[in-house]
């Protein structure tokens, strides 16, 4: 029996394009396995083109990029050109929003996300089969469709595969889903290594087990809060914006059932009260050590490496941790004792 595969160690790529060769390099350049970019008050995808010319080997990919926000044509070239210019090692991951976001911040409709979503993937593929094979693109769906595609605007032939496709999932539907008909599952920070392991690895490994592949086809990637300092000053500061943090993903409706699991239920109701009133360090002082310990790894720098590696290996495949609070000096250091 061969060992288990390496546990992949992630970074960010910033958004702000003045920075993210420099950040993508970095990454590279100190060893890590892959970037990603976020979107938020950025596009995601723009950087990743500066990322591709100035890397050779790491992957880099969308963590995420909001599928509803736009439609499969429009990923579907952003995607193929991305994979092209990056030699084969773009990862496109996609997630749904809100409903809010999407109907208020882009004004896009929203519907049946879980349907809606397979259904982006399904074009998505199809696009690309037309492009990648010459054949007549032909989808019509209940919620997309596209079924004209003349040379003009077909996009020159690529010797690299399609892209993979990650998705982020957090309910049963989804995740399962995502297990179906994804290359691999993108984890939010605010899920416990119960709920990984008692909640979305089963649910995922149905979905996998019902497309005919295996795990090993399959990547789980996930991030994980770290609250860590060199000395006891820093610790505290960042334990203190860790609290906040995870107060602020209880808050919301979609993160419940992660409490739930736990017996917390009923502190989303009070976080939910808070967060309307933004009462944020009110919200953090309900954090207490239990609920600290479940959502993030916590300790000096030298020893949150081996608890990364402990939390994530065997479960999951590549892991970002996600700083809170840190300075440069403590990120740096840290990240060190991941790699070794």
């Amino acid at each position: 029996m061969g060992s288990a595969p390496r546990l992949k160690i992630d970074g960010g790529i910033s958004n702000q394009l003045a920075r993210a060769a420099q950040t993508a390099s970095a990454l590279e350049r100190t060893g890590y396995d892959g970037g990603w970019t976020f979107e938020t008050s950025h596009d995601p995808f723009l950087p990743l083109a500066l990322a591709a010319e100035h890397t050779s080997r790491i992957d880099l990919g969308t963590n995420i990029a909001v599928a509803f926000a736009r439609n499969p044509m429009i990923v579907a070239n952003l995607g193929w050109d991305l994979q092209t210019y990056s030699k084969g090692r773009f990862i496109l991951g996609l997630g749904t929003q809100i409903q809010a976001h999407i109907e208020k911040r882009f004004s896009m409709p929203w519907s049946h996300p879980a349907r809606r979503m397979r259904e982006f993937v399904a074009a998505l593929h199809a696009i690309w089969s037309a492009w990648r094979d010459g054949g007549k693109l032909r989808f019509e769906g209940e919620f997309y469709t596209h079924k004209i595609m003349t040379p003009m605007f077909t996009p020159e032939s690529q010797p690299y595969p399609a892209p993979k496709i990650f998705l982020a999932a957090v309910g049963e539907a989804m995740t399962e889903m995502c297990g179906e008909i994804a290359d691999g599952h993108l984890g939010h920070p605010m899920v416990s290594k119960r709920y990984l392991t008692e909640v979305t690895m089963p649910v995922l490994l149905r979905g996998i087990q019902r497309s005919g592949r295996d795990r090993s086809d399959f990547e789980v990637s996930a991030e994980v809060m770290v609250a860590t300092g060199e000395n006891d000053a820093e610790l505290a500061t960042a334990i203190t914006a860790t609290r906040k943090q995870i107060a602020f993903y209880g808050s919301t409706p979609a993160y419940r059932k992660v409490l739930e699991l736990h017996g917390w239920g009923d502190l989303h109701t009070e976080l939910n009260r808070l967060s309307k009133q933004g009462e944020w360090d009110t919200m953090g002082s309900l954090i207490d050590d239990d609920m600290l310990g479940a959502f993030a790894v916590v300790g000096p720098v030298a020893e949150v490496g081996d608890a990364v590696r402990s939390r994530c290996e065997g479960i999951v495949d590549r892991v970002m941790p996600i700083f809170h609070a840190a300075t440069q000096d403590c990120i740096s250091a840290a990240l060190k004792e991941f790699r070794q």
